[in-house]
């Protein structure tokens, strides 16, 4: 029955027929601003592919169907595999994902999610121009896809789709889906469905599996500081992990926690008081069961990166890896053996074939948390001593610096960057050797032999940090080198933080005669319908020359001359190898590096919970020529036995000295050395055997 025109029954049937229409209309609104957006930011990014104007657009348009956004359905697990055939482990299918409504979720999970991921979220079409644009250009520039500006809707429609391939015709289409999934979904429901979906490390994928793992309680019970962790976890899981970085997620949670604070989301009291809120955490049993924590998350994460988290989780993929079990048990033999009581340090081993690239070994040992999830070898990152002496070395030969007729004076040395400062507040860079001992007049190899830090500050001076970061970047090291835009000198004496992987893909490339081969996990990959994928190149070895032959051929025989009879001696073993010791200033961090022409392996030790000075392990404080090298020792020897011994090759071709004079910078005489008695300068010209005492041939002190 009609109710009467004009009565209250009627006029509020009125508005509620004027706000459906209203919502209707709105929504025809968003869909045909989905379409136009998909088809403007289509035509941008194809004009950026160099395809051909609006026809590109259409031809490309067909594709971008919301029916290819079907989640892949949950199936089997994927497998993977190690060298031999035996398993490694699994990558479960749907045991730790249980979607969960939006009723279910806290509201501070969304609000913390919107304000550090995609702030604009309520206001854009799926699509944030602003950041489009920026990333186009910086990818025109690389001529690849390298820069992001993705939003929630995009990292959704990626997450959903199978591709993970970083070009500009997959990030057309997920543009192009992302403009209409904007238009025929509600925000709500894409928030939604992707708190449902994103990776949060240790195995966590969707919101209510994480706040199971990390808190053991339900996505709604999560507080304001909890949802600040978990929001800050999806940019990358295993950096910010809290169970084995929590200073690193904390730092991550305080980012969050004031991008609400910017955006108007939460008080400044109630950022004060989130701030300062513990940890708190309760591992759920879901953590514990994970399995082959280093090299397997290794693998898990190259998988995720080339075919998206869903179909890893879901797609039922047998993936045969490079590792090598006994080189796995002798890895973590040796390491137990040398390092076997309660409060030892932890200790992290990796090793690779210099020819391939291929990662043999990748192995940790922490006392007393053996689930540890935090992958020491690849994410870490620790100060690496002198074995970045190695990178100055090569960058000095590389422009043709002669390493026995250059000389250095090996004496306390500073570096005055401000006219008026001193060594105490950091203004002049003041260094010194490990034991204060000095040896005057020193060729670029004695000083490498005794690793003298006094010597390597003034050449890393002359060659220039920028070089030597370069020269290490060419070899292996894919670390950030910088610090706020700029190389620092202390680069030459290892003051910047690297990760195991770094060092071992870099000596590596020593060991290969200086040609580069990327660090490689998988051999091959079998997907669900029994095929194997071609396409991707796994087990094809990714290499360049990053150094000439005979540079390379120089510093190994160094290098090799270092484990005979310098800071590594307790490295050798009867075989042709090469090798440096690296002990940062506060023995926190304690390095081997060494290599044969057949494997390259590095060694690190040090207290995961921050840098503790190891000053008393065994009765002794640990450098790089201790635990380190014998633990490398303990494992190459096992390894290689049964393989033909071989030693480097000599180059085709040495490299060529060129004429090199010391910079400013760098001391022009011997100030401990006895004052003349003709009065005159006691100074050496290039190329000169200096004056006294012939350098020292036995080393001292430590590297």
């Amino acid at each position: 029955m009609t109710p009467p025109r004009g009565s209250r029954r009627a006029v509020e049937q009125e508005l509620l027929l004027g706000r459906g229409r209203h919502a209707r209309a709105l929504r025809r609104r968003r869909r045909r601003r989905g379409a136009l957006v998909a088809l403007v930011v289509a035509a941008a990014l194809v004009a950026a592919a160099g395809i051909g104007g609006t026809a590109g657009v259409f031809a490309y348009g067909s594709s971008c169907d919301l029916s290819s956004l079907e989640p892949v359905r949950i199936g089997r697990n994927t497998f993977v595999y190690a060298s031999d055939g035996s398993l490694l482990g699994s990558i479960p299918a749907e045991r730790n994902r249980q979607p969960v409504t939006a009723d279910h979720m806290s509201s501070w999970v969304r609000k913390a999610t919107i304000a550090v991921e995609d702030r604009r979220f309520y206001e854009h079409g799926g699509i944030d121009i602003e950041g489009i644009a920026r990333a186009a250009v910086v990818d025109l520039k690389a001529g690849e896809v390298v820069e992001g500006g993705s939003t929630i809707t995009q990292q959704l429609v990626r997450n959903l789709y199978i591709s993970r391939e970083r070009t500009v015709q997959r990030k057309l289409k997920e543009a192009c889906l992302a403009a209409k999934l904007d238009g025929a979904w509600a925000k709500d429901r894409i928030l939604t469905t992707y708190l449902n979906q994103v990776f949060f490390g240790n195995q966590a994928y969707g919101i209510e599996a994480a706040a199971q793992t990390y808190f053991s309680k339900h996505a709604l019970e999560l507080t304001l500081s909890e949802s600040a962790l978990l929001a800050g976890l999806t940019r990358a899981p295993s950096l910010y992990d809290p169970f084995t970085a929590p200073a690193r997620a904390l730092a991550r949670r305080e980012v969050v926690l004031r991008a609400m604070l910017d955006t108007g989301v939460i008080t400044r009291k109630r950022f004060r008081k989130a701030v300062r809120s513990k940890l708190a955490l309760r591992p759920g049993r879901l953590y514990s069961e994970i399995r082959e924590p280093y090299f397997f998350g290794y693998v898990r994460d190259r998988l995720i990166e080339a075919y998206g988290a869903e179909r890893v989780r879901s797609g039922g993929m047998n993936v045969y890896t490079t590792i090598v079990p006994r080189y796995q048990r002798l890895a973590e033999k040796a390491i137990r053996d040398t390092l076997n009581q309660p409060g030892d340090p932890a200790a992290a081993l990796i090793s690779i074939s210099p020819r391939t690239g291929a990662i043999r070994a990748m192995a940790a040992v922490i006392p007393n948390r053996p689930e540890n999830q935090f992958n020491l070898l690849s994410q870490a990152r620790r100060q690496p001593g002198s074995t970045f002496k190695t990178f100055v070395l090569a960058a000095a030969v590389e422009m043709g610096v002669n390493p026995d007729s250059t000389y250095y004076v090996s004496a306390p040395f500073t570096y005055k960057v401000h006219p008026a400062g001193n060594c105490d507040d950091g203004t002049w860079w003041c260094v010194h050797t490990y034991a204060n001992d000095y040896y005057g007049w020193s060729s670029i190899r004695s000083a490498t032999l005794r690793s003298d830090n006094a010597v390597y500050a003034q050449l890393t001076l002359d060659v220039g940090a920028e070089r030597v970061a370069e020269v290490a970047r060419r070899m292996g090291v894919r670390s950030q080198l910088d610090v706020r835009g700029a190389f620092v000198p202390s680069i030459g004496l290892g003051s910047i933080a690297v990760s195991p992987l770094d060092l071992a893909s870099s000596y590596a490339t020593l060991a290969a005669g200086g040609v580069h081969a990327e660090p490689m996990a998988i051999r091959r990959v079998v997907l669900a319908d029994g095929k194997e994928d071609t396409e991707a190149g796994w087990g094809i070895p990714t290499r360049r020359r990053a150094i000439s032959e005979g540079t390379a051929a120089v510093v190994t025989r160094i290098l090799e001359q270092n484990i005979q009879s310098g800071t590594g001696t307790r490295a050798a073993f009867g075989r042709a190898a090469a090798g440096k010791t690296g002990t940062n200033e506060e023995h926190a961090d304690a390095w081997f590096a060494g290599y044969t022409p057949d494997l390259a392996t590095t060694v690190w030790i040090g207290y995961t919970k921050g840098e503790i000075p190891m000053e008393n392990v065994h009765g002794i404080a640990v450098s790089g020529g201790s635990f380190p090298a014998e633990i490398w020792r303990l494992f190459m020897e096992p390894a290689l036995d049964g393989t033909d011994p071989t030693g480097f090759r000599e180059p085709s071709r040495w490299p060529t000295w060129e004429p090199f004079t010391r910079g400013e910078y760098a001391l022009a005489y011997d100030p401990n050395a006895a004052p003349s008695t003709t009065g005159e300068a006691d100074e050496t010209e290039e190329g000169e055997t200096p004056a006294g005492p012939a350098p020292p041939t036995t080393p001292a002190g430590i590297g």
